[in-house]
């Protein structure tokens, strides 16, 4: 994949995202602040030559009130050193008598100029006009004399254009300078801004928002890290549990595979004692039924992780009204033999309860129940089984009188292969893993589990379903 300097192509930098926003919006601000000040300051400039000249010319038409004829006013108008202004007077008829820059008789008719008609009209006037080759702006001010005659004061002044040309290079300057400053407090601002947002550690438990902004975006990091951290752990317990799955089915299939082997080398060999095949033929076959057992209910877990794994219920086929009652009755009748061979009562009683579920689930759940209770029993001891509601909610209830479970074994005996007396186990049969299979058939049938056990007392197990 393509990285440009922002990182990943076709992604943008937010340092530089926010570094231009500022620069360029400093800059066009600075310029366009440095041209309006500019132009108000150039046309208070003009504003205030217009007055001026207004004040001089009433001064200057006071003065000449009592100057009397033309003659007269021309005389004292040629007496007057008018500086950077033009001084005109113009006769009513617009004859120019005089101008104090160029000979009046070159001049032509001032009648049809905008101050000078004012004047005649009025008694003032005034006008500017605009020079576009000459760069500059020329205002006039007009006033009527009692003689009838007209006194007009002119100024020329740089236009608003001509300034701004004439300033451009000091202009270009001072721009300059600004853009180098907003570029650098630009860049600062940028710093400052995203430097929090580059320090927020996603890997973190609990990273906080340098900026509210960021909040939502800050807590589902925080969110996608633990549940992260929680994925970890369960691929890792997944792991663990693999291995310890596949190191604990290898051991138990190995013990009955060795003893199957060495009884049938021993026959084969010709070693035992023909009265000894019986015993050792027993032994083969307790030993390939305990294979076997322990084979069904290896399938029987893959089964079940792979339905919680995909979903999919059907694996273990269609899911029906089934009698709860009735499934427990055909477990008991299949395990009476071997409840009175171990010297147990076993007794069933409850009322008939349907749920919906998978008949074949059901009869292994509660048959790994009642084998247990009687496996891990005394002599003389009772095993009872009730199907009943209880709150509602249908369950099955499995108590025995046996031998009981320490309390910091409780929690642990569902897990597979775990015996809480592994020698005493071993002896008693069993495959290890009968627990295991009725905590998730269980929550197959969403179903929850409760024990309770009182060492040397007894244990009773209650798998209670959902509300039908």
């Amino acid at each position: 994949m393509e990285r440009t300097e922002g990182g990943v192509s076709g992604t943008h930098s937010l340092r530089r995202s926010v570094f231009v926003s500022f620069a360029v919006s400093c800059s066009v601000v600075a310029v366009v602040l440095l041209l309006a000040l500019s132009l108000f300051y150039q046309s208070s400039v003009l504003n205030d030559a217009k007055g001026m000249l207004a004040r001089e010319c009433d001064t200057l038409a006071t003065a000449i009130d009592d100057g009397g004829t033309a003659g007269e006013e021309i005389g004292l108008l040629s007496s007057i050193d008018f500086g950077e202004e033009r001084a005109t007077l113009v006769a009513p008829d617009g004859t120019v008598l005089y101008d104090s820059r160029v000979d009046a008789a070159t001049l032509e008719n001032h009648a049809d100029r905008p101050e000078i008609a004012d004047a005649l009209r009025s008694g003032e006037g005034e006008s500017d006009r605009d020079s576009d080759t000459l760069g500059y702006v020329s205002f006039y001010h007009a006033r009527l004399l009692p003689s009838g005659d007209v006194l007009r004061l002119g100024l020329d002044r740089s236009s608003v254009g001509r300034i701004v040309s004439q300033d451009l290079f000091i202009m270009v300057i001072v721009v300059g300078c600004l853009v180098v400053v907003a570029w650098f407090v630009s860049r600062i601002i940028a710093n400052r801004l995203v430097q929090p947002i580059l320090e927020i550690d996603p890997e973190a438990e609990n990273a906080q928002a340098p900026y509210v902004e960021l909040e939502p975006l800050v807590s589902r990091l925080n969110e996608q890290h633990h549940d992260l951290v929680e994925r970890m752990d369960q691929v890792q317990s997944a792991d663990d549990m693999r291995r310890e799955f596949t190191a604990n089915v290898t051991h138990e299939l190995k013990t009955p595979i060795a003893a199957i082997s060495g009884a049938s080398e021993l026959i084969r060999d010709g070693i035992v004692r023909p009265e000894d095949i019986p015993n050792f033929a027993s032994r083969i076959y307790d030993d390939a039924q305990r294979l076997s057992a322990l084979v069904s209910d290896i399938l029987t877990l893959s089964k079940l992780d792979e339905t919680e794994r995909s979903q999919d219920r059907q694996l273990f086929g269609s899911v029906e009204p089934i009698d709860l009652l009735s499934v427990a009755s055909d477990v008991c009748q299949r395990y009476e033999q071997r409840a009175r061979d171990a010297g147990v009562k076993l007794k069933l009683d409850g009322v008939s309860t349907t749920i919906r579920g998978n008949a074949r689930l059901l009869d292994e759940m509660i048959g790994n129940l009642v084998s247990n209770a009687i496996r891990y029993n005394r002599r003389g001891g009772s095993v009872f089984v009730w199907v009943l509601p209880q709150n509602g909610r249908p369950c099955v209830r499995v108590s025995d009188t046996g031998i009981g479970i320490p309390q910091e074994d409780q929690a642990k005996v569902f897990e597979r292969f775990y015996r809480v007396d592994k020698g005493r186990s071993r002896e008693k049969g069993g495959t290890g893993l009968g627990l295991a299979i009725v905590k998730h058939a269980a929550a197959f049938h969403d179903a929850t589990i409760d024990l309770k056990s009182v060492l040397g007392k007894g244990t009773q197990i209650t798998v209670t379903f959902p509300a039908q």
